[in-house]
């Protein structure tokens, strides 16, 4: 069995997870230190309220593409891509945010629910507001997983859904370990890695956003019998062939296959393929890594301060 469906779902899944894990062993860690440990209860009902939210809006969002095909329709096949094409760029969008989010505000996310967990517990809703709290964190991971699933794999999620699952458990080991155990994890360090990852194979969902909207075009000209081509070699849309790699590495085959479940690699590709993928990881590269120097330079200034 191919497993190699399985790495980019468990990649960002553990990435997305830990997040997660990180928000709730801070609340729990606050609620322990308040005494207030009975609200734990509220705590494990969020995750579960999380989880299964995500997995709702996953199954919707399958029903409207399904729901296309079967309504039918001359014009069926273009939407589907389109719908596709969308759905590619909202996680695009979101994950590259969270990405850039996250490095931002890594350095104050503990006092920030430290302090949201601090003002509620006064008062007669603090379980509600805990589990808000819980709820909105693990649904907001969840859902940017969910995307990024539909976007990538349209047709059978099963490897996809098995990488997810172990990546979660992944990452609810790591936070159990850390907050509960006692070990000892490189939270920055964690989060760099998987960062750099993450920006790879974000820059795959652009190739396969632009995949569909490409195909829509295609599908779209072939029905109206009219020519929307922007060039005239090559692929019509995406202009000339730039690498053909179908008998040095193609992407059915292993190592290809890895590098195309993991980074969105074609063994065919077209310079407006490259342009947008480029394109994508300096704009977004080059954000994240001012980033990283931000968090850096902040780190080092805080320690001559404490030295």
């Amino acid at each position: 069995m191919d497993f190699s469906a399985a790495l980019p779902t468990f990649v960002v899944t553990l990435r997305e997870g830990f997040e997660a894990a990180l928000v709730v062993g801070i609340v729990m860690a606050c609620l322990k230190k308040a005494g207030q440990t009975e609200l734990y209860r509220w705590v494990y009902l969020g995750i579960f309220g999380g989880i299964i939210a995500s997995v709702a809006v996953g199954f919707l969002l399958t029903g409207v593409i399904s729901g296309v095909d079967a309504v039918g329709g001359l014009y069926a096949p273009v939407i589907k891509e389109l719908l596709e094409g969308v759905f590619g760029l909202v996680a695009i969008a979101m994950l590259s945010w969270m990405l850039l989010w996250m490095t931002k505000q890594a350095k104050s996310l503990k006092g920030e629910v430290e302090g949201a967990i601090g003002s509620v517990l006064d008062n007669d809703n603090a379980g509600k507001a805990v589990f808000v709290l819980i709820f909105i964190a693990v649904v907001r991971e969840g859902f940017e997983t969910v995307l990024f699933i539909l976007a990538k794999f349209q047709q059978d999620w099963t490897l996809p859904a098995i990488g997810a699952a172990a990546g979660l458990i992944l990452a609810s080991v790591m936070g159990i370990s850390l907050f509960s155990l006692g070990v000892k994890i490189n939270i920055r360090l964690f989060f760099q890695v998987m960062g750099i990852f993450l920006l790879l194979i974000v820059g795959g969902l652009v190739l396969g956003a632009l995949k569909h909207f490409v195909s829509a075009l295609v599908i779209l000209n072939q029905l109206t019998l009219s020519q929307l081509c922007l060039f005239n070699s090559g692929s019509c849309i995406l202009g000339s062939q730039i690498w053909d790699g179908s008998n040095l590495l193609p992407d059915k085959q292993f190592p290809g296959i890895v590098l195309k479940a993991l980074f969105g690699y074609r063994q065919t590709l077209f310079l407006g393929q490259i342009v947008a993928y480029l394109a994508f990881l300096i704009a977004i590269g080059s954000a994240y890594f001012k980033s990283l120097g931000i968090y850096f330079l902040a780190n080092n200034n805080q320690a001559k301060i404490n030295h």
